[in-house]
């Protein structure tokens, strides 16, 4: 998470959305940047909300905007998978992950399970029931977002590539892919809002 004071903004930072690149690249220019503990630093919409807007607003009298990214949601799942291949895989929910990605993906769409556990999803950090982070960007869409934080920091914006996971198949047959994008729809369908802002 990071706090822009003078700017009114704040990014909150999606799992396995470029979080850490984006910190990278901006902590110098935040007020306030907040990298560990986890739970701290991928502070979702519901806690933003409940603990720091709060105290934010009581400080300044004003509203801070809120701004993250959204990966799309199966590549999301991947990512999560291939980070839970590293070695040097430092956060919480980083156990070993099972043999092939359709086994995670199952795992995943089982929601008594570990996995979606540790997981969670991109919704529920980004939503709190109608309540909505105020500009929600696409992962995939990343010039758009830099040219946004370029607007509203006015200056130069270069994201570094890093925490790169590993490459492996990721890859699901017909069957498996149908099942997690029914189990994820909730997901797909605000990721496509995000193309119609």
């Amino acid at each position: 998470m990071l706090i822009f004071w003078e700017r009114r903004l704040v990014f909150l930072a999606t799992p396995k959305a470029g979080s850490t690149a984006i910190e990278a690249a901006l902590e110098g220019l935040a007020n306030v940047a907040v990298q560990r503990p986890p739970e701290l630093k991928h502070t979702d919409l519901r806690r933003f909300r409940r603990h720091i807007a709060p105290w934010l607003h009581q400080i300044t009298g004003d509203r801070f905007m809120t701004v993250a990214l959204m990966r799309e949601p199966i590549a999301w799942l991947q990512s999560w998978y291939r980070f839970r291949l590293r070695d040097d895989a430092a956060e919480p929910a980083a156990a070993p992950a099972p043999g092939s990605f359709a086994a995670f993906a199952t795992d995943y769409a089982d929601t008594s399970g570990q996995t979606f556990g540790a997981i969670g999803r991109q919704l529920a950090f980004l939503t709190d029931g109608e309540d909505r982070i105020d500009r929600i960007f696409r992962y995939e869409d990343m010039p758009a977002f830099t040219h946004f934080l370029e607007d509203r920091l006015d200056c130069a914006i270069s994201l570094p590539r890093l925490n790169v996971p590993p490459a492996v198949d990721v890859s699901l047959d017909g069957a498996h892919e149908q099942a997690l994008r029914d189990f994820m729809a909730p997901d797909l369908q605000l990721y496509q809002e995000l193309a119609h802002p």
